[in-house]
Order: C-alpha cells, then sequence, then structure tokens
C-alpha cells in the first residue's frame, strides 16, 4: 500500500471511529434518561401535592397508585386543602373510610391527558360521577380547575387543581 492510500485508509478509520464513538456516547447517554415515576411516586415527589401524598398513605391508596393503572388524579394542591373547613378535615381523619371515598373521588381509571378531555361526565374509583368540562386548554373538573395539567407518570397522568372535591351523599 503506497503512503497516500494509506494515510486515506487512516483518515476513514479514524472518521469511522469517532462516528463509532459518538453513537456510543449518544446512546449511553439516553440510557440515564429515567422513564417517569408512578402515579404515587410522581405526587410524593410534587412539594404542592405534600398534603394529597399524606393522605393517600393514611388512607392506605399509595400501593393501589402504584398499581398499572392507567390512573387520572385530578390531585388538589395543598392550598386546595387549606381552604376545607377544619372540622371537615378533622372528620375525615377520624374516619379513614370517609377519607378513602373522597381521595378516590379525585381518580378516574384512565388516562385522560388534558387534550383528551371532553365536556362530559365521568365514574371515579368511588363509583360516583365527575363532571368534566372543556374550554381551549381551560379545564375544569365539577367545582375545581386544573391549575397544572398533563404530569406524566409511568401508569397515568396527574392534573393539579384548585380545590377538593367532595363525593355527594350516597
Amino acid at each position: 500500500m503506497n503512503p497516500t492510500n494509506f494515510a486515506s485508509f487512516l483518515s476513514r478509520r479514524a472518521v469511522v471511529a469517532c462516528v463509532a464513538i459518538g453513537i456510543a456516547a449518544l446512546t449511553s447517554g439516553c440510557a440515564t434518561v429515567s422513564a417517569p415515576a408512578n402515579v404515587a411516586d410522581t405526587i410524593a415527589k410534587t412539594p404542592s401535592l405534600s398534603t394529597l401524598n399524606g393522605l393517600l398513605a393514611n388512607a392506605g391508596l399509595t400501593a393501589a397508585l402504584k398499581a398499572d393503572g392507567p390512573y387520572t388524579v385530578f390531585a388538589p394542591s395543598n392550598d386546595a386543602f387549606k381552604a376545607v373547613p377544619a372540622k371537615t378535615m378533622d372528620d375525615l381523619a377520624k374516619n379513614p373510610e370517609k377519607l378513602k371515598d373522597v381521595l378516590t373521588f379525585h381518580v378516574l381509571a384512565v388516562q385522560a391527558n388534558a387534550a383528551s378531555i371532553k365536556n362530559s361526565k365521568v365514574k371515579t374509583l368511588n363509583g360516583a360521577t365527575l363532571e368534566l368540562s372543556k374550554a381551549g386548554d381551560f379545564v375544569t373538573v365539577d367545582s375545581a380547575t386544573v391549575t397544572t395539567a398533563d404530569i406524566a407518570a409511568s401508569n397515568g397522568v396527574v392534573h393539579i387543581i384548585d380545590a377538593v372535591l367532595l363525593p355527594p351523599k350516597k
């Protein structure tokens, strides 16, 4: 092989090697990107949902929201819980079944991203019905407004709402 062909050969091998190294770097970088957490863990890692996270644990619902799903959770913010009368919160704290009923009233057994929401009535996990409304990007759930939509989870989606929804009396 003459020196010119040899230099050309080395240059092509260097390019191929650099491309291979670049591809390896890109694919290994992608391997470090984590998948979204499940609904329960997504709620737990969201600071504005710490009250809801504690109540889910008290009601024994955390494990259920880690299951396969899909789920849509209309998650009341900490401020939403502050607006609930203290008497109502005390009653829920003393009555785990009532607490579970209120919390499951915020959960659908389907994944409903904001774009897919239509004006409709939907059944919640507690068996009652919520009314969903949408105007442009503005979504409401009964009397609550979605303030942060589409927090992705591996088994569904979380929408932060500005009010605690109380199910109809049975």
